[in-house]
C-alpha cells in the first residue's frame, strides 16, 4: 500500500465512495448467490461456473481493498488552500495551441479522475505535467510522444 496523499475533487471522491459501497453491499451479494448456484451443480473441482464466481469474488475484494486504501489517503481539493492563479490540480486551464491556433480547455485532475472525453487530464500526463505551476499568459512547451506542443495559457479558473 502507498502512503502518499491522493488529491481528488469532491465529485471524484464521492464517485469512488459510491463504487466502494456498491462493491461491498451489492456486488458481494450477487457473487455470493452465483457461488451458491454453482455449488448446487455438484462437484466444484471441475465446475467452471464456480471457478468464474470465485475469480469474480477475488477481483471484487481486491478492488474494494484498493478503493478503501485510496479513500483513506484522499484529500479533497476543495478543502485545500491552493493558489488560484497557478495551473495546479483542480484548476481549469484555457490554452491556445500556438501551432494550430486552436483554443483548448482542460481541468487538471488526479490520474483516478482523468477522462479526456470530458476535458479532465491527469497531472501526471505529459500535458498536465507541462502546465503545472505556470500562470496566465505563460508560454509552455510540452514534450509528448508525438512531439513538442506549444501552448499559451489564456485563463486559469477554479
Amino acid at each position: 500500500m502507498d502512503t502518499e496523499d491522493i488529491y481528488l475533487s469532491r465529485e471524484g471522491y464521492e464517485k469512488l465512495r459510491e463504487e466502494l459501497e456498491r462493491l461491498k453491499h451489492v456486488r458481494r451479494r450477487e457473487i455470493s448467490k452465483e457461488i451458491g448456484k454453482a455449488r448446487e451443480h455438484g462437484d466444484i473441482s471441475e465446475n467452471a461456473e464456480y471457478d468464474a464466481a470465485k475469480d469474480a469474488q477475488a477481483q471484487n475484494e481486491k478492488r474494494a481493498v484498493d478503493l478503501e486504501d485510496k479513500l483513506s489517503r484522499a484529500r479533497i481539493i476543495d478543502d485545500e488552500d491552493i493558489p488560484k492563479d497557478k495551473a495546479l490540480i483542480g484548476a481549469t486551464v484555457q490554452l491556445k495551441d500556438l501551432d494550430s491556433k486552436e483554443v483548448l480547455r482542460y481541468t487538471l485532475v488526479s490520474a483516478l479522475e482523468a477522462d479526456y472525453s470530458k476535458g479532465k487530464i491527469s497531472i501526471t500526463s505529459p500535458i498536465g505535467q507541462g502546465l503545472l505551476g505556470h500562470k496566465k499568459n505563460k508560454i509552455v512547451e510540452v514534450k509528448t510522444p508525438g512531439g513538442v506542443l506549444r501552448y499559451k495559457i489564456l485563463e486559469i479558473s477554479r
